[in-house]
């Protein structure tokens, strides 16, 4: 998956490069910083002694040492204030160098913090869409896997409105599901009203009830006839109808180009239901085409699920943008969309 938000210890991630969200003068502090330079080693304090410190916005890169990454970059976020101080270019700058510098020492995969969110108090869900917007047009001209890395559930918000809006959709959404799930039970657990007598086989019974049971070879013929377009030529054909590119539609759906390299030639490649959301997402299906899509790969949406509620609150509101929609189940503890 190109961009990946994860709990994890960000010292502990196994990557080309982690970022570090470093004070100007590269040496080291709390937080983040401290915790990067206690796991490199004294070994990065000597080399960032030689690179004359670091400006607001900008990025310098290191050596990893004693970190499972190869590199560490270190990017130093505006301290805010009241937002109007020129937080938000600074803190975009931070998250754009440090992709550049990634892309220069070819990395594939780089972890970030979620720069300025601490001590420098820049306010949480503004700091996670600042990260997501940069993060998210870099990787629609880049190939590259980059994971937001979250240490805890408290360095980690999105927006209050937009998570009561969830919160209220998936209450709505799933009480109904489940009242009408226990109405369907009450009637199935009533007594049944007298009915012909079962005595023999289930065809006759049927046959009792004026229904024409075909024998079994002729029901199984015709229900292999009924088998359309697979998941994988309804996917090709509606990247042609919207008149995208694959590249264009795999970048959308956070999803690898192998994957879908994979997907393409395979005419019966069974994705995984995230998978196969995350394609809807990309090619802005209505609900009732995404059900359609879902269906090619074995699946449904139900009410029961709180994933399924997530995705149909966002594609009845018209959002396809699949990394909000990611900020959303991360913060709800379901299943990112992508690969």
């Amino acid at each position: 998956m190109p961009l990946e938000i994860v709990r994890n210890d960000i010292t502990k991630m196994k990557v080309d490069a982690i970022v570090n969200a470093a004070n100007e003068s590269l040496l080291g502090g709390g937080g983040v910083d401290g915790a990067i330079h206690r796991a490199a080693g004294s070994g990065l304090l000597a080399e960032c002694r030689t690179l004359g410190g670091c400006k607001t916005g900008k990025a310098k890169i290191t050596g990893g040492y004693n970190l499972p990454a190869k590199y560490v970059i270190h990017t130093v976020g505006p301290i805010y204030n009241d937002g109007n101080q020129g937080e938000k270019a600074l803190l975009e700058s931070c998250y754009r160098e440090s992709l550049t510098l990634a892309k220069e020492y070819n990395c594939e995969t780089v972890a970030f913090p979620l720069i300025s969110s601490g001590v420098y108090g820049y306010p949480k869900d503004q700091a996670l869409k600042v990260a997501i917007d940069v993060i998210s047009d870099f990787l629609l001209e880049n190939e590259m896997t980059v994971y937001i890395v979250i240490f805890d559930k408290a360095a980690y918000k999105i927006s209050e409105k937009l998570f009561s809006d969830i919160a209220e959709f998936i209450d709505d959404n799933y009480v109904d599901e489940h009242t009408n799930y226990r109405r369907e039970s009450i009637r199935m657990n009533a007594p049944m009203a007298p009915c012909a007598k079962r005595k023999k086989a289930d065809v006759d019974f049927l046959e009792i009830c004026d229904c024409k049971a075909l024998p079994l070879e002729e029901d199984l013929d015709a229900k292999l006839k009924q088998i359309d377009e697979s998941f994988s030529q309804m996917l090709l054909r509606k990247i042609d109808e919207k008149g995208m590119t694959d590249a264009e539609c795999y970048k959308k759906a956070n999803i690898d180009r192998k994957l879908f390299s994979k997907i393409r030639s395979d005419i019966h490649y069974k994705p995984s239901k995230p998978t196969a959301l995350a394609f809807a997402i990309s090619l802005e299906l209505s609900l009732v085409e995404t059900e359609d899509m879902l269906r090619k790969a074995g699946f449904a949406l139900s009410h029961s699920n709180k994933f399924d509620i997530i995705i149909e609150y966002f594609i009845s509101k018209g959002n396809y943008n699949i990394f909000e929609i990611n900020e959303a189940l991360f913060a709800f503890d379901q299943s990112l969309l992508g690969a």
